[in-house]
């Protein structure tokens, strides 16, 4: 009886031990398969992703780095120990691809530019970091951080147009900047790339001193700065999406090659309050614009003298080879004559924050230096009207400063069946085109103006200009008030719609004249598009004043050159 007892309790225990591994098995297989889900979610996760784990007020341990950036530390070892071979053969593709480059940019005060020494020293540049940019599906592409204080020796021998033969050496280069690298197209040979694109995709910082070979290049008036500024605007021309091909496989890599995707309408209006860099009278202010500055490329306004509130009233157009990384920049200048020109300020508008196809009314702030952008003097602001058009035939968008932009399908393919002149069809000069209409213009109200008299009010009225037609206009004067109501309307008959003005001066009317208050200057390609709207405008000139307008357009004839 007792071995009885004692075989079923130990048969018992014997069952559950099993029973209890089985179970303990399951459990641990679980937990693994849970483990290493959770891990693979992890490694699917984005930077973004693990930000938002986190709150921003939290202190992180020092081991927490969110970079999308990886440490090449194994690159810059065997670099530095292979870098007198790099240098050698580097530095003869250098020559060969930057003098073409220096010679596009080489300023009129020269008459050749070339390279008699260039080596790139003996200090490797250092790669601070690597990432991998998302892009289509045929291709890879790597973004390198690089930094260089190199003692490299490069030696340009320069002529002048007066004769003289100048060597200059360019010392203590300073460099930050990113480079791009796209493998593309993605194929099943070896290497598995067909071509490699590479470009500056940001440039950081570039330091470098200019030296006369035997002399100081600072007792040569004006051939100092135009050399740097040959050097920067290459290096400028160099970034994306400015790029170069080279083949790997044996194929036709043309459609890598930079292409236009758009154009760029800019409507050069107005500036105020610009620096005044003549010491007798006021600046006499010009305008130089450009995406790429390419000699070609660079636009210039004209000239208004004695001004340091012109008015230019210019159209320009751009050819534009990526939207998503382009800018525009502005240049403003103080003409001196036979002199040098004095640089005023400039600016910059990246193209991205440009809607396709919709008009942009901005202000842009003019600094000393772009890289820096912080400016605590004021230089003044430029008044721009921009319009960006993608070249795409499929776009419902319509460019109201394209010649073909009113016609129907029909008149389009009668007038193209009827360019039997191939030249001229291909011509990638543009025609003008004159749009021309009735103006309505109502001048609602006023909000805000500046006392001007003894007791705290004003006696505004406003006038109303057409600057190209000097069309004029003005309003009854509302007395005693700094919120005045008109609700007047006036009609201009406008000859060339997408080149005229319209500007609104507000004035205090007095027993013996007038004081201006302020003004509002405008295009009219908004009421163009638009056909009729209604907005608020700020006054310039007053601390908040603001002018409420209704402006209706009425077609007549669109005649084309």
């Amino acid at each position: 009886m007792g071995f009885f007892v004692g075989y079923v309790l130990g048969f018992g225990l014997g069952m559950g031990l099993i029973v209890g591994f089985a179970r303990f098995q399951n459990i641990r297989s679980k937990h693994r398969t849970d483990l290493a889900q959770l891990i693979a979610a992890f490694a699917r996760m984005t930077v973004q992703d693990l930000r938002k784990l986190f709150p921003d007020d939290q202190s992180y341990p020092a081991w927490v780095v969110f970079s999308d950036k990886h440490k090449l530390t194994w690159l810059n070892h065997h670099l530095d120990k292979i870098w007198p071979y790099v240098d050698q053969a580097a530095s003869e593709i250098i020559r060969n691809a930057v003098e073409p480059i220096l010679e596009q940019y080489r300023s009129s005060i020269m008459s050749s530019l070339k390279f008699s020494k260039l080596t790139l020293g003996t200090v490797a540049p250092q790669f601070t970091g690597v990432s991998i940019i998302e892009g289509e599906s045929n291709e890879i592409i790597m973004e390198l951080e690089l930094q260089w204080d190199g003692n490299p020796n490069i030696v340009l021998d320069i002529k002048t147009r007066v004769g003289v033969a100048l060597p200059i050496q360019v010392k203590n280069i300073g460099f930050t900047g990113v480079f791009r690298l796209i493998f593309k197209p993605l194929v099943d040979e070896f290497p598995c790339f067909g071509a490699i694109c590479y470009s500056l995709r940001q440039k950081e910082s570039l330091d470098f001193t200019l030296k006369v070979v035997g002399g100081d290049v600072s007792s040569l008036p004006g051939i100092c700065d135009a050399l740097e500024e040959t050097i920067r605007n290459a290096v400028e021309d160099f970034t994306w999406p400015v790029r170069q091909i080279i083949p790997i496989l044996a194929g036709d890599y043309s459609y890598l090659e930079l292409k236009p995707v758009g154009t760029l309408e800019v409507k050069l209006i107005e500036a105020k309050e610009l620096t005044n860099k003549d010491i007798i009278g006021k600046s006499d202010p010009f305008v130089e614009l450009f995406i790429r500055p390419l000699r070609d490329r660079i636009q210039t306004s004209k000239t208004i003298n004695n001004q340091t509130n012109p008015i230019w009233n210019e159209h320009f157009e751009f050819v534009v080879e990526d939207f998503s990384t382009q800018h525009l920049t502005i240049r403003v200048y103080d003409n001196e004559g036979i002199q040098t020109s004095e640089f005023i300020g400039c600016a910059q508008l990246p193209l991205a924050e440009l809607e396709p196809g919709k008009v942009k009314d901005v202000w842009l702030k003019l600094v000393k230096d772009l890289d820096i952008q912080r400016d605590q003097k004021n230089r003044g602001k430029v008044h721009l009207e921009i319009l960006y058009y993608p070249l795409n035939g499929e776009s419902e968008l319509y460019n109201p400063f394209d010649p073909d932009f009113r016609l129907t399908l029909v008149e389009k393919a009668f007038k193209h069946a009827n360019d039997t002149d191939p030249l001229k069809s291909a011509s990638p000069m543009k025609r003008d085109v004159i749009i021309r209409g009735v103006l309505s213009v109502t001048v609602i109200s006023a909000e805000n103006l500046p006392a001007t008299d003894l007791f705290g009010k004003s006696d505004p009225f406003v006038e109303l200009t057409m600057k190209k037609s000097d069309q004029k206009n003005k309003t009854r004067v509302v007395s005693d008030t700094l919120n005045p109501e008109w609700n007047q309307t006036f009609e201009f008959v406008v000859e060339d719609g997408l080149h005229e003005l319209l500007i609104l001066e507000v004035y205090d009317h007095d027993t013996f004249g007038k004081e201006k208050m302020g003004r509002c200057i405008m295009t009219l390609t908004r009421a163009i598009l638009e056909q009729e709207f209604r907005d608020t405008f700020p006054i310039d000139g007053t601390e908040s004043g603001r002018l409420n307008l209704r402006l209706k357009w009425t077609p007549q004839t669109i005649i084309r050159d």
